[in-house]
């Protein structure tokens, strides 16, 4: 494939590519481009908003180039500062390989892992010595540093800045000179560090990467950009029914957002779905059957949409809700389970606190029956055998 023909392919669900002249130049030199993606296991899940860039290198890979997916062992530990507005917790090194081991296999419903080079960080990072920090250090100014917009927003308003924090910029460009990347993929809040990546390559001779920067998915709630921490995310190993469900919530006005960069729909036919006189929510039946389609199966789809219609078009109670056995963990020594201690255990809601908002909102039913109280506890023979809902769209048959 000529490398314009490539272009066309890689411009979907970006934002910006620095530069697709350098681009197009480096794969016309014929060889296989060594395309680089870094990711901090920061959390357990991948959302579909983590997905949208691993697609991009999923685009790269099948186009014939080298797939290198980068995972931040080492740089997980201080956290990205992109975007934060206060200084990050610290992951410990135990916190973050429980994390690695459990977002490694939920690469391959993307990537081909059999063809993807994968790469610790630690590995180079780990192994600096003071010296080599020093010089690192050397290559950029504080000036240079401080151009970074969440650092000089937390500097005008006096917010702490830590110093290993002015540092992940240049360990991640640290990153492309070890690898030796051609082109490295980011979303767009990652723009400081992948620059510094073309400045240190520079600074070792080589020749800079080209940056392919993507949009951050806005989350469910139509508001934020994904992240499992406000809870607006669809997980890829979310299962079918909430996964299309999830879907089904997000505001009319992202549908086509979601197409393009959830989805291997053509642009052209999904904007269709949505021309004058269609219905959106036919428009949002297709993407949430898309994107089910994609990380479980076409089966699977058609089964969540026929489960979604049956349960809140025609508003009956699901039978076959996935069943969920009741963690004993939730339950006392009078064998009472504790309401939002069960929906947290369960993964319905990030934590207990969150729980008993959801509780205090009427968002928590069981068996059609709210559960408003937020410090509810119940015997444990009154809760097995019934459905559990937390929100609109997530149902559990507890046992």
């Amino acid at each position: 494939m000529t490398a314009e023909a490539q272009l066309i392919i890689l411009r979907r669900g970006t934002i910006e590519i620095i530069s697709e002249a350098e681009l197009v130049e480096k794969i016309k030199l014929g060889k296989p481009l060594r395309v680089k993606l870094g990711v901090d296991p920061t959390a357990r899940d991948v959302t579909l908003g983590w997905a949208v860039v691993l697609r991009k290198l999923r685009d790269f890979q099948r186009l014939g180039h080298t797939a290198v997916l980068v995972i931040g062992d080492f740089t997980a530990m201080i956290g990205d500062p992109s975007g934060k507005s206060k200084t990050r917790k610290q992951l410990t090194r135990d916190e973050v390989k429980q994390n690695v081991e459990a977002v490694k296999e939920q690469f391959g419903k993307i990537l081909d892992i059999s063809k993807t080079e994968i790469r610790y960080n630690s590995e180079w990072l780990g192994a600096m010595s003071s010296e080599g920090w020093l010089r690192l250090c050397a290559h950029v100014t504080v000036a240079r540093i401080m151009e970074r917009d969440d650092f000089s927003k937390r500097w005008e308003t006096h917010q702490p800045i830590a110093m290993h924090e002015l540092m992940y910029p240049l360990m991640q460009g640290t990153d492309s000179v070890a690898l030796e990347s051609d082109v490295e993929l980011g979303g767009n809040d990652q723009k400081f560090n992948n620059l510094m990546g073309r400045t240190l390559q520079e600074a070792a001779t080589q020749a800079p990467q080209c940056v392919v920067l993507s949009p951050l998915l806005v989350g469910t709630d139509g508001k934020e950009k994904m992240s499992q921490s406000l809870n607006n995310y669809v997980s890829i190993v979310d299962p079918p029914n909430d996964m299309f469900g999830k879907t089904m919530s997000i505001p009319d006005d992202l549908i086509l957002n979601w197409f393009e960069l959830c989805t291997d729909v053509p642009f052209e036919e999904a904007r269709a779905l949505l021309g004058e006189g269609k219905n959106p929510r036919d428009a949002k039946v297709r993407l949430a059957k898309e994107i089910v389609a994609l990380y479980h199966s076409r089966e699977a789809a058609e089964e969540a949409e026929r489960y979604f219609t049956e349960t809140f078009t025609e508003r009956r109670q699901p039978v076959e809700a996935e069943e969920a056995a009741i963690p004993p963990e939730t339950v006392d020594d009078l064998n009472k389970v504790g309401i939002a201690a069960l929906i947290a255990a369960l993964g319905l809601a990030k934590s207990n606190g969150e729980a008993r908002r959801l509780m205090q909102a009427g968002a928590v039913s069981l068996d059609s029956e709210r559960l408003t109280d937020p410090f509810l506890s119940m015997p444990k023979k009154d809760v097995k055998d019934k459905v559990l809902r937390v929100g609109k769209h997530q149902f559990r048959k507890l046992v």
